[in-house]
């Protein structure tokens, strides 16, 4: 009798078992999650007490050129592999690859400096005509506010109107400038981009090995998992990269016909802002839209009316057709992340942290995905 009680004490309950096993999953990933966090906090404060971040940022201007290089490099790779596969060399199929791209490029710039030079230099003599405008408008605005009792209507309208005045006149004298330094800018980066060039030229000969020669020097057990990760990676930046170029490319499209159709002073300066804008998800559109329907109504109340119609619809498809598709379907990120990422990115590295956002998060995301497929580490299927 006492072996059988002492066997049945010895039972194994597999329910409780599993309900143990259950909530220490839970727990280690919530204590990774917040060592994520305070690992990430730490970080920060050491870069703001070292002065981190000026290093980083002085270092990564040096070695620009050779980022630009690795990118270009790694956005041709497709089609010189697809030559090759054609039986073209991979030197030969650089060099013609080269050629296509430098030859659009010089085409595409002979097409638009000329017309965005005029166009700027219209908009730039509109600038007293729209302030005008924009006065007129608050004029009538006060105007319902005048017999209100114990509202000076005309200090406030004067007051308002120094100010714009002050500004309108600050960005007519500033405006010279603001082009000297852009165009020195513009040639700097000019400059910068033509080493980049020829950095991603000596890259793609050989850009095939790189992945390999990268994995070359991690263990031989690691090797096949390093791969497979790489490879991951590489598709879901891929296709990001090129859902966007395109949607900005659409925007940009649609949005200069719009505006000309429209009517309204320099559509292609506008247009292509919106196109640049659009790249930031969810926030870009906003950015670049606002200041065309600001313009255009300051023209005249139809134009206004109409771009208002043309950016409305453009980005309403733009959201709701390429941006999903582009998102869902490569990055899978829920647009919390995607707003949050853009924050703190915004924060430390301005327009450019914006643009970055996304993918860097998509990639860390698909990491971590990778990792947990394979090794069921942090149970997210659950």
């Amino acid at each position: 009798m006492f072996g059988k009680k002492n066997s049945e004490d010895k039972k194994i309950d597999y329910k409780k078992l599993n309900d143990v096993i259950g909530l220490t999953k839970k727990i280690l990933k919530i204590t990774y999650i917040l060592v994520v966090i305070i690992g990430i906090y730490a970080i920060t404060l050491i870069f703001k007490e070292w002065n981190i971040m000026k290093f980083l940022k002085t270092f990564l201007t040096i070695v620009s050129p050779f980022f630009i290089g690795v990118a270009i490099a790694w956005l041709f790779d497709p089609f010189v592999r697809l030559l090759k596969n054609k039986g073209i060399k991979r030197t030969l199929g650089a060099i013609l690859t080269y050629v296509l791209f430098i030859g659009g490029f010089l085409i595409i710039l002979s097409l638009i400096i000329p017309l965005l030079g005029n166009q700027i230099n219209d908009f730039a003599n509109s600038i007293p005509t729209i302030f005008e405008t924009i006065k007129g408008w608050i004029d009538g605005i006060f105007d319902n506010f005048a017999n209100i009792k114990n509202f000076d209507v005309e200090a406030v309208k004067a007051e308002l109107f120094m100010k714009i005045e002050d500004f309108g006149l600050n960005l007519t004298e500033s405006l010279p400038e603001l082009l000297v330094n852009f165009i020195r800018s513009l040639f700097s980066g000019f400059g910068i981009f033509l080493v980049g060039i020829v950095i991603g030229f000596y890259l793609i000969i050989s850009f095939d090995n790189v992945n390999e020669s990268i994995i070359t020097f991690l263990p031989s057990r690691t090797r096949d998992t390093a791969r497979d990760l790489m490879n991951e990676i590489n598709i879901v930046l891929r296709r990001f990269v090129q859902g966007t170029l395109l949607s900005a490319a659409v925007v940009f499209i649609a949005t200069t016909i719009g505006l000309t159709l429209s009517g309204m002073k320099a559509p292609l300066l506008f247009g292509l802002f919106c196109g640049i804008t659009n790249i930031i998800p969810f926030i870009g559109p906003y950015l670049g839209g606002i200041p065309a329907v600001v313009v255009a109504f300051s023209q005249n109340l139809t134009t206004g009316i109409i771009v208002l119609i043309v950016i409305v619809i453009i980005q309403f498809l733009e959201g709701n057709f390429f941006q999903p598709l582009i998102l869902s379907k490569t990055m899978k990120l829920h647009p919390v992340t995607i707003i949050l990422s853009l924050l703190v990115f915004g924060y430390f590295w301005g327009i450019v942290g914006m643009v970055l956002a996304t993918p860097i998060v998509g990639a860390i995301k698909s990491i971590l995905m990778f990792f947990d497929e394979r090794y069921d580490i942090l149970n997210f299927d659950n």
